[in-house]
């Protein structure tokens, strides 16, 4: 590839991530949301963060089929109970980092 061609590479990959982005912000500049879908909108990231954490915890890395003896789902269950119980981010991470070492070390 000449360096035209990296640099019309790079300018279409420009394009194709900032036109999604700019399109809702310029229609919806003047517009009000109905209330359900800004409701609607706020469990986006939640469910972002589980689609891209969630099979990682089921799949065991080394064999690559689903495993729920695996440490990484053993730890998340007491962690994600620790979480809606406390409402602590802080104390979540604790919570999850110690039990996840826990079992790598003792299972």
């Amino acid at each position: 590839m000449s360096s035209g061609e990296y640099l019309l590479c790079i300018m279409g990959m420009g394009l194709v991530t900032y036109i999604p982005r700019w399109l809702p912000l310029f229609y919806l500049t003047d517009k009000r949301l109905p209330f359900w879908l800004v409701e609607w909108l706020t469990f986006i990231p939640a469910c972002i963060l589980s689609a891209l954490i969630f099979p990682s915890i089921i799949i065991n890395p080394d064999t690559g089929t689903v495993d729920f003896m695996h440490p990484a789902f053993l730890a998340a269950v007491p962690t994600f109970l620790f979480a809606l119980k406390t409402r602590s981010l802080g104390g979540t991470v604790i919570v999850g980092m110690s039990l996840y070492w826990l079992l790598q070390h003792f299972l």
